[in-house]
């Protein structure tokens, strides 16, 4: 009998111990999808069948020659030549700014909506243009340090950081516009982009699935206009799908649901129409699946790498990942990603993002 017990005890152990190796080994290898994200459910998209339409034709054009990868790739290179990629990556802006054949996709005008983007650190004369869904929320605990309102980003609690009343960053948009100008003309200016379609792919899932920081109006006002509008199976029971949003995001008649939807279509709108990159000259651009060089390089170039520091930034999270944008678009209609991709093509040819490889197929 006692050796009976001593053998269930012994299994026990045993058990235990492979239960904790597993939920080791899950968490280690698990790649959290963006800052303080959750693994995606790839079941949300459904499969659909190719469009019997003939697709939107998008126009092919040669990128100038570029001897370094500009997309954010983190390459083994020193200081100096990291200094070439950022120089290369603006080189690229005033060249496609300057190209008359996709003037309609890369110029903006300065407006309020620009300018509403637009934090201010008068202190340090620095204006950065948040682009939503490219860990933007660590730059302004950056900012909010700066201008001082806290000692340290890790002070800052969560419903500060975009509680505009609260968290001591001006817009650009507050001032008059000779104050405008003079800051426009004068100080560090920088914005931080990611893939496009990954970014998307993260505007869906954070305000149509998960939601954490609760936002009812994206359940349930916008994701029940979309699917009213584009949702082709009404019988469906299934919530919003990310086809569902791809067709509204891809239809040349957008605007209509966006004036709706107010300013919440920050979180999807392109970078061309957040930050105005041909009319305002940038001074850094960051990309976000390089940010482990960019964040420290963006410090060191605006004079405060000595005051601040990045919010740690937790491993394989800016790593991009094609096969989520694959499977994410796998049941999608070539028409349907053509007319996103021809929406959103400004900001892949002016930022060096290759066209995806299913469009090329």
């Amino acid at each position: 009998m006692r050796h009976h017990w001593l053998l269930l005890g012994a299994c026990g152990w045993v058990l235990l111990i492979l239960m904790f190796a597993s939920k080791f080994i899950n968490f280690s290898f698990r790649i959290p999808d963006d800052y303080g994200g959750r693994p995606e459910p790839l079941g949300w998209t459904v499969i659909a069948t190719g469009d019997a339409e003939s697709p939107s034709q998008v126009p092919k054009r040669k990128r100038p020659d570029t001897k370094l990868q500009l997309a954010g790739n983190v390459v083994a290179v020193g200081e100096q030549d990291w200094q070439a990629v950022h120089t290369e990556r603006l080189e690229l802006i005033s060249s496609m700014c300057g190209n008359a054949s996709v003037k309609n996709l890369t110029h903006t005008a300065v407006n309020k909506f620009v300018l509403d983007r637009i934090f201010v650190c008068d202190k340090h004369k620095i204006l950065f243009c948040q682009t939503p869904k490219v860990g933007n929320t660590q730059w302004k605990k950056v900012l909010i340090v700066l201008n001082g309102a806290f000692s340290s980003v890790d002070e800052i609690p969560d419903n500060v950081v975009h509680d505009h009343e609260k968290n001591g960053l001006p817009r650009l948009s507050t001032l008059t516009e000779p104050e405008i100008a003079k800051r426009l003309d004068t100080y560090f200016k920088f914005l931080i982009v990611r893939d496009p379609f990954e970014r998307l792919i993260s505007a869906f899932k954070d305000k149509f699935l998960y939601n954490p920081r609760f936002e009812p109006w994206y359940k349930h006002d916008i994701a029940p206009a979309i699917i009213r509008k584009y949702k082709k199976n009404r019988l469906e029971t299934k919530g919003l799908q990310f086809e569902d949003f791809v067709r509204y995001l891809g239809d040349p008649n957008h605007m209509r649901l966006d004036r709706q939807f107010g300013d919440h279509i920050i979180h999807w709108v392109t970078y061309v129409e957040l930050c105005a990159p041909c009319e305002i000259k940038y001074s850094v651009i960051g990309h976000h699946e390089s940010l482990e060089r960019d964040a420290p390089f963006i410090l060191k170039a605006a004079g405060i790498d000595h005051l601040v520091s990045y919010p740690t930034i937790p491993p394989g999270i800016t790593l991009y990942n094609k096969t989520k944008v694959e499977q994410y678009f796998s049941g999608i209609s070539k028409r349907d990603i053509r007319r996103l991709y021809a929406r959103f093509q400004g900001d892949f040819e002016l930022f060096g993002y290759k066209e995806p490889d299913f469009l090329l197929n």
